[in-house]
């Protein structure tokens, strides 16, 4: 069966643009169906089989008010907000098997805000101005390709047409590239990990996979927690291993790498088996050190530039009784079984015994305050073990084990 590909964007102003997109994909052998999210207008250098007056309804508001408002952030938050509901209904209907766009700032914002409804897996691909820039507010929690168009969208020219034509190819390659099946459908646990906590996240998905179980690991940078977060609160994971949550650290010291307020939050509300482990709590990353705020470099406080671009702060034992209450309250509104484990010889690799980040002090903050702050029914375990040595991972193992027994 030939696959379609929705075309979303804003045919109004880059109707010339979408044209060739479209010529481009079906000479690759795939179907176009489109959405006009253009406030503006529309084109008749192609068939649109949704208009944009049906998107506004969607979000909210009849084309013409916009149109007489002409208020240009109002419109495009309707127009993003339209664009979700619509292309989530046409994909629940069948009527595509991958979508594209493209944009500059506005564009880029109503086509991402539609993808952001679709499931992992769904190809999605966006062309964008932006694309060279901070991409995480448009890509979110899902897989969204982002291509730089590398000069503006505006007109057929040499860099457009070979830039689109790529493009062309590439939701193409996608929509028809084929998924093998897996072998087993095996419990999936989602596992926290970074690179000072790589030994032993290591060891626990070798254990868990002897065990029968499917390990996803993500990586504790912000968007790796956040994605975590996303599937645990749909219940798309059966149990979360918490190994590493550092982020935390970042939210509250303004790190780079923050997942939000909301971390930890997912599998408690999901009723999910979630061991938390203070992985990496002491230290909060920035960029060089030039960008670390001035309030930091007036204090006595321990840097590490892990790379020239990475810059790693040690939490205080302040710092660290604050993550400590955080880490209970997030726990006792837990629906499912929580429990702590805690490494007594560092909660990284950097907080080893004798290594640049070890301070003993605010470890035990960080415990202490979770002792005092946790239900009493949350199960509390310690190890005298860095969070890398086997007997740690051991522990970790076997405990997930318990928890995923006592939610079944």
């Amino acid at each position: 069966m030939t696959k379609r590909v929705l075309m979303l964007g804003t045919f109004d102003s880059k109707g010339e643009e979408y044209a060739f997109l479209r010529e481009r994909i079906e000479a690759c052998g795939c179907e176009v169906v489109s959405a006009n999210a253009g406030v503006d207008g529309s084109t008749d250098l192609f068939p649109v089989d949704v208009e944009a007056d049906a998107v506004a309804e969607a979000g909210g508001e009849s084309l013409a008010d916009l149109r007489e408002k002409r208020d240009r952030g109002n419109a495009m938050s309707v127009m993003n907000a339209g664009a979700a509901v619509v292309v989530r209904k046409m994909f629940d209907e069948g009527k595509f098997d991958g979508i594209i766009g493209m944009g500059g700032s506005g564009g880029t914002g109503i086509v991402t805000s539609a993808m952001r409804t679709l499931p992992v897996g769904v190809p999605k691909f966006c062309v964008s101005t932006l694309a060279a820039g901070d991409i995480g507010p448009f890509v979110g929690t899902k897989d969204i390709v982002m291509m730089p168009s590398i000069a503006d969208v505006s007109g057929i020219n040499r860099i457009s047409r070979t830039i689109l034509s790529r493009a062309a190819g590439a939701i193409c390659g996608m929509v028809n590239s084929t998924i093998p099946e897996a072998t087993s459908e095996r419990p999936l646990i989602a596992a926290s990990m970074f690179g000072n906590t790589t030994t032993c996240v290591d060891a626990c998905r070798e254990a868990l996979d002897k065990s029968g179980y499917e390990v996803l690991v993500f990586h504790a940078t912000g968007t790796g927690g956040r994605v975590l977060e996303s599937l645990a609160a749909e219940g798309l994971v059966d149990a979360v291993l918490d190994i590493t949550t550092t982020e935390w650290a970042d939210e509250l010291c303004g790190g780079i790498l923050t997942a939000g307020s909301n971390r930890l939050d997912g599998a408690g509300k999901s009723g999910l088996p979630h061991l938390i482990v203070p992985g990496c709590i002491d230290m909060c990353n920035f960029g060089s050190m030039a960008s670390v705020p001035d309030r930091f470099k007036t204090g006595n406080r321990n840097f590490y530039e892990w790379t020239p671009e990475v810059t790693l702060m040690r939490t205080t034992a302040e710092e660290n009784r604050q993550l400590g209450e955080i880490f209970a309250a997030k726990a006792n509104a837990a629906t499912g079984p929580v429990a702590f484990l805690f490494p007594l010889k560092g909660v990284s690799m950097l907080d080893a015994d004798g290594d640049r980040f070890c301070d003993r002090d605010a470890d035990q903050a960080f415990f202490t305050a979770v002792r005092e702050n946790v239900r009493g029914d949350i199960q509390v375990e310690e190890i005298d073990a860095n969070i890398n040595d086997p007997e740690f991972s051991a522990k970790a193992v076997k405990m997930m084990l318990e928890l995923i027994s006592e939610a079944s």
